[in-house]
């Protein structure tokens, strides 16, 4: 689980999300320990990939996201 790149910890969140969140937590904690190993501060993720790509879904994201420590933001598209 912590040898995942960031990109890879992505992927594997876009996945999860496509698939009814099937093993989300999961997927948030790698990510989360991708986001500190690379000393990066928030996790960037594609609108256009969300299964929810509405204001709505994407603010239920980052609360969630936010209350397992990892912090998200939006690309511009």
């Amino acid at each position: 689980m912590s040898d995942l790149t960031l990109s890879q910890a992505i992927d594997n969140i876009y996945a999860s999300l496509k698939a009814n969140n099937a093993d989300i937590d999961v997927h948030i904690a790698a990510l989360k320990a991708a986001l500190a190993r690379d000393g990066v501060k928030e996790a960037v993720f594609d609108p256009a990939r969300l299964a929810q790509n509405n204001r709505q879904g994407r603010k239920t994201m980052q609360a969630y996201f936010k209350k397992r420590g990892v912090a998200v933001t939006f690309s511009a598209g």
